[in-house]
């Protein structure tokens, strides 16, 4: 069809002189268009929760060998912020968040569908010290003593990571003492690195993301969760390349993904 428009369009040029230089701005528009198309439909983007990012790159370049001529563009941040982003009409295919309720808020906004969800991988909750602490904790309890004085939590309105200490804490009616030494951020890797520079005493983060720097922080000791740290993943509904995205969150459940996630620490679902 494409091939058969040219041929149209060359024909009524040689006929008609005066219509040349319309008809090679259209020419040269309906080519751009082809191009335009062509380039995105190879193109796939993912906002994916902050604590993906390394295992996420590294997953990439495997799924770009086994699907020849497509690009990944990787979006990370807090699963909240991702999804404000999302509502807001930013561009993306795939959305991966770390926590089911945010997941919940896509589907009920209609930016996912029900049956487009899938769970991944999951994860485990950790408190954290400076590799070099003097102290460690032992026990949630542990943290209300004055040695802790600032601790990173993720933000409770905006970060799984920080909703799931939160409800440990209330669990153990601590979050009133803790909260007021609490030093908020912005996702879990901000937390990571607050305890990674000493800038705080203490840290709630993913045992995957304590992994990437064990020269730098220490585990004290793993938090079990009322719920379990699940991570789904959808194919959004307004997807520019759903189909293109379809073929990655299949391949988030192939082995050479599944290794690489693994390697990273992160469980199955």
């Amino acid at each position: 069809m494409v091939f058969d428009m040219y041929t149209r369009l060359s024909r009524f040029h040689s006929s008609h002189a005066i219509m040349k230089p319309l008809g090679f701005r259209l020419l040269g528009l309906i080519g751009a268009s082809i191009i335009s198309c062509a380039a995105q439909a190879g193109e796939i983007t993912v906002s994916a929760a902050a604590s993906l990012t390394n295992a996420f790159k590294d997953i990439a370049p495997l799924f770009e060998a086994a699907h020849p001529g497509t690009k990944l563009q990787l979006n990370f941040g807090a699963s909240g912020a991702l999804l404000a982003q999302i509502s807001k009409g930013a561009p993306a295919d795939v959305f991966v968040s770390a926590d089911q309720e945010t997941m919940d808020q896509a589907q009920s906004q209609g930016l996912v569908k029900a049956d487009q969800r899938r769970d991944v991988v999951s994860n485990s909750l950790v408190v954290i010290v400076p590799a070099g602490a003097g102290k460690i904790p032992a026990a949630l309890a542990d943290l209300s003593q004055p040695a802790f004085a600032r601790i990173a939590i993720g933000l409770p309105a905006s970060v799984p990571v920080g909703r799931y200490t939160k409800s440990v804490l209330e669990g153990a009616n601590l979050w009133g003492a803790i909260e007021p030494k609490m030093i908020g951020a912005n996702n879990v890797r901000q937390a990571l690195d607050y305890v990674a520079r000493s800038e705080v005493d203490a840290g709630f983060v993913y045992a995957t993301d304590a992994a990437i720097m064990p020269d730098k922080v220490k585990v004290a000791f793993t938090v079990p969760t009322p719920k379990p740290i699940l991570y789904p993943v959808a194919v959004l509904t307004g997807a520019p390349n759903p189909a293109e995205g379809a073929k990655f969150v299949d391949f988030l459940f192939t082995p050479p993904a599944q290794a690489v996630l693994a390697k990273y620490g992160f469980g199955k679902p």
